[in-house]
This record gives structure tokens, sequence and C-alpha cells, in this order.
């Protein structure tokens, strides 16, 4: 089985290339498409510059950060340098900031081809929904395949070289540390400017949300960037990288043979070719909606999956067809949670709709309509995640110790096999929400206003299908990771000679202590993050009322009075930097206080807390956020009193409730509990050595 285990390294890298190339094509493509709009490329340019400032700026605090851990992890992981293993601690160090490295350069390169594109398709939206979809498509695109092509190729590398599943916990832990900032930080950023935009444009001056008297207005469309292509790129490749590594962690742990560490790269091969495959042949008909498309396009590369690992499992020698069970449970699981989710925040759907008509009777109704719904729509998802858990590990137990767990990994493996044409319909929805905005100021006329509106809405209702799909994955991949830790765990409890870890007793006081640190933490982590938005948007909408008053013309929108956007763009940026290192360094934190209080034991309860509530929050705000956004949506399209109406005020409070809860607070906490679930993998020799009560 060695010899397949080459090949799929081999292929691994091939199918890298692959995709980095029709990438390279799809950008080319997108370049191609005509933009001739001087108001539209003047704004776009702004927008790129703004884009460029904030991420070279968050980069180099990162790169501070990155540097110190790498350090530390050369010293300290996975044991004392000086004990002897010197070339491990350089393997962990050198894959972390492989890690770090190749989840920045994915996410440098989706803002460019976002900034590329958003004009793009804003005049695209001129000759009707077809171009500018197609535009708003391949340019998400590229950056999907460059995510997935990436971690696809990072894993491989770093196993063929070291040749140590274990290490790679070094690489996964380098991009979720750099996605949970990048996700934090980006997401301070572009709900600082969006909120800020829509309470003074919309709910105090009466003037369109994209309208280019407001100085908030280029800060969010720069936000868009940094946080909806940047940010959740980062968290996808996190996620992807943390399924791969936790499910080859424990297949090394299995068995002498290759065939399950096979497994995990054939699969991995085969969801990266299912995505290149569902992305090309991605279209609108005449007739169809953008919804419909998006969708019918994760559908094709979800049978193209299926059918390829069936065919894989039924001709190479060593695979099981258990696994690819549990790889497929996984899948439609997450295929489900997907749906799901869409029928909780599509306008055309009765949710949706039941939130607009409480809007009528004020924002009180609006708010809790949406808390309500918002609690109600987590739990499909959450049944999901158990249910395939549950499931892959019963299919699996059968093959014998160890496997049940490995089966959960293989889910987890499964339902991000399609992650390449996730991210894409993901990437798809910021750039058609900023050709939405440039068609506005551009000029366009109402008609592509009102094309690019039906392309934004489609973007929004993809966005909160992704974001369900992401965290339940990572659900799953946490579920994994546990398995992960208890594997590193017992290495070096047999090591010592103590006894192994067989699960994790919730009547021992040690464990419950750990449950109940664990479960805080999501909520203490969403809080800071939604008060870091909250603090900067008091800022900026202060500056929005400073320059209204201030600059003569501005207001009546008089020729050649412009805002000083640059002031906005630059209290979201030093805001958002400001307030995204403290929110990460608590759940860290936290993760070790609780190992050297209650050892390995309390951190497994930790984790076990830290998942469940975790994944209720970020489920809630996710889809709460969505429902919100789109009722607003559908209230501006006409109905229940339509613009200007109270229940247009009273929805447009509800948006501003929801943006921080769906695009900043709730997909960072996925981020945040693979990151402590990679900590407590990391530091479980520490833990397992050494506790005050444990």
């Amino acid at each position: 089985m060695e010899q397949y285990l080459t090949l799929f390294y081999g292929l691994s890298f091939l199918i890298a290339i692959l995709a980095f190339a029709y990438a390279a094509y799809l950008y080319l493509w997108v370049k191609r498409q005509p933009i001739s709009n001087k108001k539209i490329i003047e704004v776009a340019g702004l927008i790129k510059d703004g884009a460029n400032t904030f991420m070279t700026r968050e980069y180099k605090i990162l790169a501070v950060f990155a540097a110190i851990i790498a350090a530390l992890i050369l010293l300290f992981l996975p044991s004392p340098i000086w004990s002897g293993e010197a070339m491990k601690n350089i393997g962990m160090a050198v894959s972390y900031i492989a890690g770090t490295v190749l989840s920045a350069i994915a996410g440098k390169i989706g803002i460019l081809v976002a900034s590329l594109s958003n004009g793009r398709a804003a005049e695209g939206a001129q000759k009707g929904i077809k171009p500018a979809f197609l535009i708003g498509f391949r340019g998400g695109a590229v950056m999907g395949l460059l995510v997935v092509g990436c971690s696809l190729f990072g894993v491989a590398a770093v196993l063929w070289v070291f040749g140590d599943a274990s290490i790679l916990l070094g690489f996964s832990f380098g991009a979720s540390s750099l996605a949970l900032f990048a996700k934090a930080g980006g997401g301070i950023f572009t709900k600082t400017a969006d909120v800020s935009a829509d309470l003074t444009g919309k709910v105090e001056l009466g003037i369109p949300e994209d309208d280019p008297r407001n100085p908030a207005v280029i800060a969010d469309n720069v936000g868009d960037n940094v946080g909806d292509v940047a940010g959740m790129g980062a968290d996808l490749f996190d996620s992807n990288v943390a399924a791969m590594a936790s499910a080859l962690v424990i297949a090394q742990s299995l068995s002498g043979d290759f065939a399950n560490i096979s497994m995990v790269f054939c699969y991995g091969i085969l969801g990266l070719l299912s995505s290149i495959l569902g992305i090309a042949t991605a279209r609108i008909s005449k007739k169809g909606t953008p919804t419909k498309a998006l969708n019918s396009s994760t559908y094709v590369t979800t049978a193209i999956f299926m059918i390829l690992t069936a065919l894989a499992t039924a001709f190479i020698p060593g695979f099981s067809w258990r696994i690819w069970g549990a790889a497929t449970v996984g899948l439609l699981v997450g295929v489900i949670i997907g749906i799901t989710t869409d029928y909780f925040t599509d306008d055309s759907k009765p949710i949706v709709k039941k939130a607009a008509r409480a809007s009528a009777s004020g924002p009180a109704f609006t708010i809790l309509s949406g808390v309500s719904y918002g609690f109600i729509s987590a739990m499909p998802a959450m049944v999901g995640i158990a249910i395939s858990a549950l499931a892959a590990y019963k299919i699996c137990e059968p093959m014998g110790a160890g496997y049940a767990i490995f089966g959960i990994s293989m889910a987890a493996v499964g339902m991000l096999s399609i992650v390449g044409m996730i991210i894409s319909n993901d990437a798809y929805g910021p750039i058609v929400d900023n050709a939405r905005g440039l068609a506005e100021m551009g000029g366009l006329g109402e008609e592509t206003i009102q094309i690019a509106d039906e392309l934004d809405s489609a973007g929004n209702t993809v966005k909160a299908v992704t974001k369900g799909f992401s965290i339940s994955a990572a659900g799953l991949t946490v579920i994994s990771l546990l398995g992960a830790f208890m594997s590193e765990v017992n290495d070096a409890l047999a090591a010592s000679g103590q006894e192994l870890l067989t699960g994790f007793d919730i009547m021992d006081p040690t464990v419950f202590f750990g449950i109940l640190v664990g479960a805080v933490i999501p909520a203490v982590f969403s809080a800071m993050l939604i008060l870091g938005v909250d603090k900067n948007a008091q800022r900026m909408v202060k500056e929005i009322h400073r320059q209204f008053n201030e600059i003569k013309g501005l207001r009546e929108g008089e020729e050649g009075v412009q805002p000083e956007y640059d002031k906005c763009i630059d209290i979201a940026t030093t805001g958002s930097l400001r307030e995204l290192i403290p929110a990460g360094m608590v759940s860290i934190l936290a993760t070790i206080f609780v190992g050297i209080i209650g050892g390995a034991k309390a951190v497994g309860g930790f984790l076990l807390g830290n998942i469940v509530s975790g994944l209720l929050l970020a489920l809630f705000m996710s889809n709460a956020g969505g429902l919100w956004d789109n009722s607003k949506k559908y209230v501006e399209a006409g109905n229940e009193g339509g613009k200007g109406s109270n229940a247009h005020k009273a929805a447009v409070i509800g948006d501003t409730v929801g943006d921080p809860f769906k695009d900043t607070a709730g997909p960072s906490i996925n981020t945040q509990i693979t990151v402590v679930s990679l900590v407590a993998s990391l530091l479980s020799a520490v833990f397992a050595a050494f506790s005050i009560f444990g």
C-alpha cells in the first residue's frame, strides 16, 4: 500500500497545480471583461487601495504574532528542544509558518480578484443577469480554487517531507491562528462600516444604501472584501486543513499500513477535482435565478464527488466501503444543513417574510422575531451534526479500535470535500454586493441596480448557507480533533508509563470544571468582537456626523463635493486591529489555564463545552443575521410599505444588529473552537505531564 501513498502524494501536487492553473485562467477571463465607467473605475480603485492598506497593516501585526509563536514552538513543541529531538521541533515550527503563509497568500489573492471583479460585474449587469452572474461567480471561484489547492498542496508537502502526521498539527495551527485573527479583524472592520453607513444613511438621512455622499460607503465596500473574502477564505482554509490533519493523525495511529492515510489524500484529491468540474459547468439559464444556479452547482459537485469516491473505493485495494459511507454521510448532512439554512434565510421563503411583517409593528418585534427564528434554525444543523457523527461512528466501529473516531474525522473530510465550490459561492456574495454599490454610484440606472440587487440577495442567501455549512463542518472537524487530542495525550501517557485515557467522564469534577469553562468562552469571545464593532461604529458615526456638518454642500450632494472617505477607512482599520488580538488571546490562554489547573481530562471537558456552546451560538448568530439582512431587502423590494416606511426603518435596525452577528462573531466562533482544539493537541504532552489537580 506504500506505493499507493507515493502515488497520492504525486496526484495531490498535480491536482493542486491544475487548480492553480484553472484559477489563473478564470482570473484572466475576469480581467478581460470590459469596464469603462469612470466613476466605477475611480471607486473600485478606492476599494482596492483601502483593502490593500488594511491587509498590509493586519499582516504586519500577525507576522509579529506568528514569529513569537513559531519561536515558542521551536523551543518547546512537541517537547523541549534540548531533550534531544530537535528535528521534530524544527519541523513543527516550519510547518506552522507554512500554514500561516499559505493562508495569507490565499486571502491576499482573493482580495485582488474580488476588487478586480466588482466593477466588471456592475457593468455586466447592464447587459443582463447572466453576464453579471458569471463575472461574480468566476471571480469567487478563483478564491475557492486557490484555498483548496493551497490546503491540499500544503498538507501533502508537510507529510511528504517530515513523514509524521503529528507535525501537521503545527501546519493546521498556523492556518487556524491566522484565520482566527483575519476573520475577527476583517469582521470588525466590515461591520463597523456597514452598521455606521446604514444608521446614518438610511435611518437618519433617508438616503440610499450606497449613496456616495455617505463617508462610510467606501469603507463598507472595503469591509466586504477584507471580511467576507479574505476572512472567510482563511476560515475555510483552516477548516479544510484541520479536517485533513485530524484524519491523518488518527489514521497514522491506527495501523502500520498506508491504506487509511492514502484514503484521506484520495478523497481530498477527488473533492478538489469535483469542485473544478462543478465550477466549470456552473451556469445560469435565461429563466433561472442566481440562487438556483449557485445551489445547482453545489448539487452537481456533490454528485460528482460521490461517484468518483465510490469508484476509487471499489477499485483501489485496502479502501473500505465503511469509511466511504462515513464520508458520504458527512457530505449529505452538509448539503441538508445548507437546505435548512436556506429555508430560514431566503427572502422567497416564509420565515423571512414573517420577520419583515413583524417589522411593521416596530423594531422590538423585528429583534424578537429574528432572535426566535435564529434559535430555532440552529436545531436542524445541531441535530444534523449529531446524526452524522453518530452514524459515522457506528458505521466504522466494527472495523476495530480507533476506527470509530476515524470515521467521524472522515465524515468531516467528506463534508468539506466540496469546499472549493462552497468558497466560490461564498466569495461571490461580497463581489456582487460591491457591484450593487458601484452600479448605484456609477449612475447605471434603476434597471441595472435592480439586477445587481437580485444578484446581491442571492449572495446573502448563499452566504448564510455557506456559513451554516462551514460551521457544521467545523463541528465535525473539532470532534475529530478531540480524537486527535486523545491520541496525542495517550502517546505522552504511554511514554511515561501512565494509565491511558479512554474517554471523559462528566461526573469527574476536573472534566466538569473544564466543560463549564469551555462553554462560556465562545460567549465571551463573541461579546468582545461585538463590543469591538459597537465601540468602533460609534467612533465612525461621530466622524460621519462631523463631515455632514462641516463639509459644505455634502448633505445636498453638490457637484464636486466629496466626503473624506479615507477618514472612515482609517477608523475601521485602527479600531479592528486594536480589538482583534485580545479576543483571540482569551481563547488560547483559557485553554492553557484549564490544562495547568486540571490536566488532560479537564482540557477534554473544556473542548466538549467549547464545541457544544460554540456551535449553538455560531449557528444562531449566522442564521439570525442572514434572516434580518434579507428581511430588510424584502421590504426594500416594495413589500410591507417599501423604502422609507416604518417597517423599513425597523428592518434596517434589525440588520444592523444582525450584521456583527453573521459577519463578525458567528463565523469567527468556528475558527475559535478549531484553534483551542489544536492548542490542546499541541500542548497535550505538557498537560499529561503536569497539572495542579489533574
